[in-house]
């Protein structure tokens, strides 16, 4: 045996073995992504560097042997700045995507592209579990949230963006149908924490960190639970059913609710902070936001939030038969179409830009036009005009287009002497909302009128004291935004009452440059769209505008899906190698060697722009199967790996024995996912017949948790790893 020392560990090692052999029998890990001891070493990859005390120049472990008294370091600061070159060397020649856009566009990172697939799939349960994972209220989010993930979907690139947000009620309302899912919670810490606040953000925190085994009380100053969710839109969009269902279930999962109580009232931050281990602030903003315009203060103007808050309270003020709604936002759509619903004969949207450029969603334009909705496009309220003290008419400045402004929009600039005047009995300004400072004086404000928060940690000037949503920094955004912030939030206060360190580093994942991908070989399908009312019903009640997905229809919507993100995202040592430091690739960016291009077969999926060059599927079908089927074609920048004169798959001595696949360290080597079958659960299966070349052929069938794993010739994959076959079965599970 030899002693060494690594990372200050002392070490014994079996003379010849090599320092990476070494480490790994102490269990320090050194990053590699072209070893493994089912073939020679190669060296290929360059990560798995270290230092050795007196020797001048960097060591690959996966071939330089251990010696006598050697003193090895794996982290130094030249192992890590070499290891970081090689990773960006990598990345920036590794065109593909890790995560799928619409994921990465979601502020709550929710695996859009996983719980579709699902939906696909018909595992609508395993599709709401992965929902929950993120959104403790799918199905009151799904019927609401703008979809910015819709926004980045590439499926808008062949027709249209797939119908995600809808996707996503579908799944919850199949488990509010059922015995709905229950998290798993883990065990009680003894520590107490008080969420102020029970909108989104509040209801949100505080169920996660019931799961991660807190005492959470959520106190609230309203008679239900549900912030703007409740009081801020319509029944029509949200039916309040669907979000008191939802509420119930993290109310039975453990989470305490407290109502009607007030923060500077009934309880002070300082005295939460003095019964619990944290206090999470989220009050929200509810207070209305001011346009300065002369006449606001007549009777008969009104706040957008407070008018729907009135509504939903069954207390709607007297609108009169014409109603001027300012703004051009989704509560600027649900004021207007609440207007229609209370008996109003003329409603007006005045907005100050064109229709294209509304923030709302653009089904809600659509639904309110086609309710009676009338648009004032490119003006903009120059006064609000009353008499013995209400509002009877609007004057109108007339505005065009002008130079871009900060957001690339044009900006509306008043045409000169140019007005329009209409006669109105009530104006609701949707423009906008704000935090009621009065509510939260304990705490420091930024020059927004907004608490400070810290972006990462949401820790405020009190200790112990987070805040999130609406309240803080920017301000008042859309529901996910809140819930995406929570959730991190819960994470940070968890850490804090554990006593941990959390990381706060935003882990490096590839993205492919858009202009590259190409959608020429994709089938246009046209998006489904869930049926609705028909106009001249829905504008004469609150009753749910959307009917929702049928289970047909919402597979075939999910179908769609191009599968942008990586299959292989969860068991990828590339990323895991990548994440482990903080690399830029873009430093290296310039022309990618190979082309997106895929070569299959029936049971496994070649990606050559994804690949690495590590050479391990070339060295194991050469070394351990002895087929030769692909090789490293070419030389230099332009090298990759093929068959021999770029053959198919199909056309080789391929075996399909799936042991490139397992060793590669990407998504270029992956199983089609068509191998994925339901078998009955229990039953043995060990060899099936299955059709190759129109011949019956005996096959290896691995099984786990009752889906077929790999379909495989009878021996090659057991012979190469020489295994038995009860050891292979086990292994693949």
């Amino acid at each position: 045996m030899v002693n060494l020392t690594i990372n200050g560990k002392a070490v014994q090692a079996p003379e010849g073995s090599t320092i990476l052999e070494a480490a790994r029998s102490a269990n320090i890990d050194i990053p590699t992504l072209c070893y493994d001891k089912a073939v020679e070493v190669y060296g290929a990859c360059g990560l798995c560097v270290v230092e050795a005390e007196g020797i001048p120049k960097l060591l690959r472990s996966c071939s330089a042997k251990v010696s006598e008294g050697m003193v090895i370091r794996t982290e130094s600061e030249r192992v890590v700045q070499s290891r970081k070159i090689a990773m960006e060397l990598l990345m920036s020649a590794h065109d593909g995507d890790c995560v799928a856009p619409c994921q990465l566009n979601c502020p709550a990172r929710t695996d859009c592209q996983g719980y579709v697939g699902l939906i696909a799939n018909g595992e609508y349960e395993a599709a709401l579990k992965l929902i929950k994972n993120k959104i403790p209220l799918p199905a009151s989010i799904g019927r609401v949230c703008p979809h910015p993930c819709e926004k980045a979907c590439r499926r808008k690139n062949v027709e249209e963006p797939i119908n995600i947000a809808q996707l996503k009620a579908f799944a919850a309302d199949m488990d509010l149908k059922a015995e709905s899912y229950m998290p798993d919670v883990m065990v009680r810490s003894g520590k107490r924490v008080a969420v102020i606040g029970g909108g989104p953000a509040g209801l949100t925190a505080a169920y996660y960190l019931n799961i991660m085994g807190h005492s959470v009380t959520v106190y609230d100053m309203m008679d239900k639970m549900g912030g703007m969710l409740r009081y801020g839109i319509p029944q029509y969009r949200l039916p309040k059913e669907v979000l008191d269902k939802e509420i119930a279930i993290i109310e039975k999962s453990g989470v305490k609710l407290v109502n009607n109580v007030r923060l500077g009232r009934d309880f002070t931050v300082a005295s939460l902070k003095a019964e619990n281990d944290a206090v999470i602030v989220a009050v929200g903003a509810w207070q209305s936001s001011s346009m300065r315009t002369p006449g606001e203060d007549l009777e008969g103007v009104y706040g957008g939030i407070d008018f729907l808050r009135a509504v939903i309270q069954q207390n709607p003020p007297a609108i009169g038969e014409k109603v001027a709604v300012c703004g051009g936002g989704n509560t600027a759509m649900d004021a207007c179409r609440t207007a229609v619903r209370l008996g109003a004969k003329e409603v007006y949207v005045v907005y100050r830009r064109t229709r294209a450029e509304m923030p709302a969603d653009r089904l809600e334009i659509d639904e309110a036009e086609e309710e009676g909705v009338i648009y004032k496009f490119l003006t903009n309220p120059l006064s609000f005009n009353g008499e013995d003290g209400r509002v009877k008419s609007i004057t109108l400045q007339v505005m065009e287009p002008g130079e871009p402004d900060a957001s690339g929009r044009r900006r509306p600039v008043p045409v000169e002497g140019k007005t329009e005047e209409i006669a109105v009995d009530s104006v609701i300004l949707a423009i906008g909302q704000k935090l009621v400072q009065g509510d939260v004086s304990e705490l420091a404000l930024n020059e927004r009128g907004n608490i400070s928060a810290d972006a990462d940690f949401f820790t405020t000037n009190i200790e112990g004291v987070f805040a999130i949503g609406d309240a803080t920094n920017r301000g008042a955004s859309i529901a996910i935004e809140a819930i995406g912030e929570a959730d991190r939030c819960a994470k940070a206060v968890d850490a804090f009452l554990r006593g941990e360190s959390m990381e706060t580093r935003v882990p490096y994942i590839s993205q492919r440059d858009e202009s590259r991908v190409d959608y020429s070989d994709r089938q246009k399908q046209s998006r489904i769209t869930p049926g609705v009312l028909p106009p001249d019903v829905r504008n004469k009640s609150f009753d749910e505008v959307s009917l929702g997905f049928t289970e047909e229809e919402a597979k075939a919507e999910a179908s769609r899906c191009l599968e942008c993100g990586c299959r292989e995202y969860f068991k990828c040592k590339l990323l895991n190698a990548a994440q482990r430091y903080d690399i830029h690739p873009e430093r290296f960016a310039g022309e990618m060697p190979q082309q997106y291009t895929r070569d299959d077969n029936a049971f496994i999926e070649r990606n050559t722009a994804k690949c690495i060059l590590c050479g391990l599927c070339v060295r194991s079908c050469r070394e351990v199967m002895d087929i030769h089927a692909i090789g490293l074609m070419g030389r230099g920048f332009k090298t990759d790996v093929s068959p021999a004169f770029a053959l198919p798959l199909d056309q080789t001595k391929c075996t399909n024995c799936g042991l490139c696949v397992q060793l590669c360290p990407t998504g270029a080597l992956t199983e089609k996912a068509n191998l994925v079958k339901q078998v009955p659960l229990g039953e043995e299966v060990t060899e099936q017949m299955i059709d190759v070349d129109s011949k019956p052929a005996s096959v290896l069938v691995a099984r786990y948790n009752g889906k077929i794993l790999r379909v495989i010739p009878n021996d090659a994959l057991s012979r190469s790893m020489q295994l038995s076959r009860e050891e292979l079965i086990e292994k693949l599970r």
